[in-house]
């Protein structure tokens, strides 16, 4: 029950990105009035059942660029908060970002927030590189206020150019938090993790899309050779395949498929069982914003091995909850994670990793971050 005629759109481009909302719902609906906003999908129907009360709204946004198919959806959404004018349009994801900033721009909307939760632009060349700085900059340029998810995006944003307003990170970085008692090893779940587990061996999950840019060919390559020295390990790898948008290299897919010691076990909708079951994390992205699978893998009580990127290097410290090493290097990747053979040294890093989370990212206080923000914009 909205307690207050103050609106707030909260957008992304596809409706599964609204997970990083779905937690704040009640709480932010008790002071202000909530519209959710994305393209059409299925993920819709779950957002409406476990949040009949909320209003939402479909508009087509693709995710990659194409200009006719942008400016209908610059003319949907400025329609639409024309129709609705909200005090409030917060939106996350870049395309959601662009569009929404400039329609709400447009509108007149007196608050518009956008969250960069990673940047694209670092790692691309040419004049690709050119065309995502310019988007950025004109999101910036259209939002009042800019929250980067980690220090690295707020650097990247700053150090390149995108933008000279003054912009804060909330708390210690994140816009989900991880809720604590969920992500533990209770009863219930162990129990499905005796099941996936392997005892006498030393397990690495990645959990994550298996592309080129997650560094899924460096960790693939790196594992390989681990494996060849040391018959006692093992690599699961949790999430999809994106054969047309980023697809692993011919020899990787080989690997995966003729190495027994890899399991590949597509995308699952609960981790938790599968992280209890390993030893290791290990992230080999090229980029991230802020990745969520690092607190989750940190609050399931995993050391972790993490590229020097943005987001992960500031979750994981050196020698405290895990290991640093250099983005698109499997050799790196290897003697990290050889090093995690040592059970003795896991397990020093393993009581480290879950209290660190807990210390930084806790849900409740990743939330009143952001409801501190709302209550100084509103």
């Amino acid at each position: 029950m909205q307690t207050t005629s103050i609106k707030i759109i909260r957008a992304c481009t596809v409706p599964q990105s609204l997970g990083f909302v779905a937690g704040m719902l009640s709480d932010l609906q008790k002071k202000y009035e909530v519209v959710l906003l994305s393209s059409p999908g299925p993920e819709w129907e779950r957002i409406y059942k476990s949040h009949p009360d909320i209003k939402c709204i479909e508009v087509n946004m693709e995710r990659h660029i194409s200009p006719i198919k942008d400016i209908k959806s610059l003319w949907q959404l400025w329609r639409t908060f024309r129709r609705e004018k909200p005090q409030m349009v917060h939106s996350m994801t870049p395309k959601a970002g662009l569009l929404c900033m400039m329609a709400a721009w447009m509108a007149g909307v007196p608050v518009r927030v956008h969250t960069f939760t990673g940047l694209v632009f670092p790692t691309a060349v040419g004049g690709k590189r050119k065309i995502l700085m310019m988007t950025d900059r004109l999101t910036c340029a259209c939002a009042t206020h800019i929250i980067p998810e980690g220090e690295g995006v707020k650097n990247d944003l700053l150090n390149n150019g995108i933008t000279k307003k003054p912009i804060k990170v909330l708390g210690y970085g994140n816009c989900r938090g991880i809720d604590l008692k969920r992500f533990d090893r209770t009863p219930e779940v162990m129990e499905q993790a005796g099941r996936l587990r392997k005892e006498g061996v030393c397990t690495f999950i990645a959990v994550g899309r298996i592309v080129g840019d997650k560094g899924i060919n460096e960790l693939v390559e790196a594992f390989v050779k681990l494996n060849r020295e040391n018959a006692d390990t093992r690599l699961i790898l949790v999430g999809g395949y994106e054969e047309k948008l980023d697809p692993l290299k011919p020899e990787t897919l080989s690997l995966i498929k003729n190495n027994d010691a890899i399991e590949s076990v597509g995308s699952q909708s609960d981790v938790r069982p599968w992280f209890a079951a390993s030893d290791v994390a290990v992230l080999a992205s090229y980029r991230e914003g802020f990745p969520n699978v690092v607190i989750e893998a940190g609050a399931m009580g995993l050391p972790q091995v993490v590229t020097d990127i943005n987001g992960a290097n500031e979750i994981i410290v050196e020698g405290v909850n895990g290991t640093i090493v250099p983005s698109k290097d499997a050799n790196a990747l290897y003697d990290a994670m050889k090093r995690m053979l040592d059970a003795g040294y896991r397990d020093i890093l393993a009581k480290n990793a879950r209290k660190w989370i807990a210390s930084r990212y806790e849900q409740g206080f990743v939330h009143k971050c952001l409801y501190d923000f709302y209550d100084t914009c509103l």
